[in-house]
């Protein structure tokens, strides 16, 4: 690894460790937002899937951004805006507030991710990428590892609005060494695709809405039927214009490779589980163990922590064998982890009981995290590495507000917040949901290749099927 590379693979980490680390030092900080903002179940799911609303919807764009106007250039404009919607959120005077700035900091966060993986994508060769990889996902494992214990610690010890304000001097101290250290790139197109983003920003909107609000305002309601009716519609056109452009901003030519199609959705399903599992864990610990935020935060690292010891050794394996092990066995595991949790979990239940099930779920999904980077970004030639990356960085945000909104939906048909054992009861019925998506990606995972081709050798008009 060379010194430039050193650079991109830091700077790019630590970009994407802040807006993980985000996302979930919120989780530890529910009970306690709740309580103070007054907050109801559905203002929690806003909180959280505003931000994953326009992080997903903005995805693709970012990554097109990137392509045309330079993608140091976008990561360095998303970790502005991401810094700057952090401290609003901090001085948010309502949840209402609070939820317009978490999705300002969505839009920050889609810049900065995808840009990231993008950026270490393209630094480095096909041979040693699940390892860069591996390191980047590790990264983000502290994140992942100390996001609710310190959201726990924070929010216990001093206020829930320090776990915005941690974002601040994180950010400010990478601007500048973003904008000395990482050398300018661009990708193939000359030109922004306006149509195609146009389209599949809208029916990304239309979908993530309708997703978001079938719990409060009902799945049969006009307002969601018609947000996916428009999502439909949107959808089918971009892909009918991307078939027919010159300089599509996702080649839709990209979905005949099995390595491209099955990694986006195994990923899709994988975290789909795991972020439905979030939500409601910390949540769990409080209101149905009786746990404070802090003790709640240290009683997840069993589970996070796992991404920071399991995710390097992982993508190392991943050059050596392949990625499609990794996507049956690590969903599989993820699966087996929360069935075993829905067979335990009720209210006043010893802890120590949870932890081998949440050990064996944080493997799971620290096996599948680079397998399944890895697997897009390989089945694409070099140029087109931004696209790929920002394909699957939306596959994976949609895939959480998914999980996240039948996973409420199943919490509110089976329990509530009226006692502890009736969150009981609605977290198994959520943690059920966890389990089914994370067997659906390990299925989908099947479908991957046995190894993949050299895709990033390839000429910009080729795809592999591999």
């Amino acid at each position: 690894m060379n010194s430039k590379q050193k650079w991109i693979l830091v700077l790019a980490a630590m970009a994407a460790f802040m807006t993980a680390l985000d996302t979930l030092v919120v989780t530890t900080a529910l009970s306690t937002i709740k309580r103070d903002l007054g907050a109801s179940v559905e203002d929690l799911e806003w909180t959280v899937n505003a931000y994953n609303l326009s992080f997903a919807v903005l995805l693709m764009t970012a990554a097109a951004l990137g392509d045309r106007l330079g993608r140091r250039r976008v990561f360095a404009a998303g970790i502005g805006l991401f810094v700057a919607a952090s401290a609003a959120c901090a001085v948010a005077p309502s949840v209402g507030a609070l939820i317009a700035a978490r999705a300002v900091q969505g839009a920050g966060a889609a810049a900065v991710t995808t840009l990231a993986l993008a950026l270490v994508g393209a630094a480095f060769p096909p041979e040693k990428r699940g390892g860069a990889l591996g390191i980047f996902f590790a990264v983000n494992g502290l994140a992942v590892a100390g996001g609710p214990l310190v959201g726990g610690a924070i929010t216990q010890g001093i206020a829930w609005q320090w776990i915005f304000w941690l974002n601040v001097p994180i950010g400010l101290a990478l601007l500048p060494l973003v904008l000395t250290r990482i050398p300018e790139s661009h990708g193939p197109d000359k030109a922004l695709d306006l149509p195609g983003l146009a389209l599949v920003s809208g029916g990304l909107l239309g979908l993530v809405w309708g997703l978001v609000r079938g719990n409060d305002a009902g799945w049969g309601s006009v307002e969601v039927l018609g947000a996916f009716a428009a999502a439909a519609v949107l959808l089918v056109g971009f892909a009918a214009f991307e078939l027919r452009a010159r300089a599509p901003m996702l080649p839709m030519r990209f979905f005949r490779s099995r390595a491209f199609s099955a990694g986006n959705a195994a990923i899709f399903c994988a975290v789909g589980g795991l972020f439905c599992a979030v939500f409601f864990m910390s949540q769990f610990l409080q209101a149905g163990l009786g746990y404070d935020p802090l003790g709640a935060g240290l009683r997840l690292l069993p589970w996070t922590a796992t991404l920071f010891f399991v995710a390097p050794v992982a993508g190392q394996l991943v050059d050596r064998f392949g990625e499609r092990p990794f996507l049956i066995v690590g969903p599989l595991l993820q699966a087996i982890g929360f069935g075993w949790i829905a067979l335990v979990a009720e209210a006043g239940m010893d802890y120590w009981t949870l932890v081998p099930p949440l050990i064996v779920a944080g493997v799971g999904i620290s096996m599948s995290f680079p397998a399944a980077q890895n697997s897009v970004v390989s089945s694409v030639p070099k140029e087109a590495i931004g696209k790929a990356a920002g394909t699957n960085s939306t596959m994976r945000e949609l895939g959480g507000v998914l999980g996240i909104a039948i996973g409420v939906a199943a919490f509110a048909g089976a329990g509530g917040y009226a006692s502890p054992a009736d969150f009981s009861d609605g977290f198994v019925a959520a943690i059920t949901v966890s389990t089914g998506l994370s067997v659906l990606a390990a299925l989908f995972g099947a479908a991957l290749p046995a190894r993949l081709g050299a895709a990033a050798d390839l000429p910009a008009g080729a795809a592999t099927e591999s």
